[in-house]
């Protein structure tokens, strides 16, 4: 078990590092997403069914959907629009 959680830590501090470092901002959403759903994982072993499944709602669905629906607001999300040309 003890094997397990580390293994966990040590991917969400990766996976936090890459937030960080990348240059694509809808990869660093995604990123930001993968530490709240390995942080589920971990609260589900630690036996906290009920925080887990508000981290993965809560961090990993809702905050990277707003995450994602900013950046494209803004137009930082490398996502071009098609135009009708008719």
């Amino acid at each position: 078990m003890a094997w397990l959680v580390l293994l966990l830590v040590v991917l969400m501090l990766g996976a936090a590092v890459l937030v960080l470092l990348l240059d694509n901002l809808v990869a660093a959403v995604a990123a930001a997403s993968v530490v709240s759903l390995l942080l589920s994982v971990l609260f589900a072993l630690l036996a906290a069914p009920d925080v887990a499944l508000t981290e993965a709602a809560v961090g990993a669905g809702l905050s990277g959907a707003v995450l994602a629906l900013g950046l494209r607001r803004l137009g930082l999300a490398g996502i071009k629009a098609e135009d009708d040309h008719a």
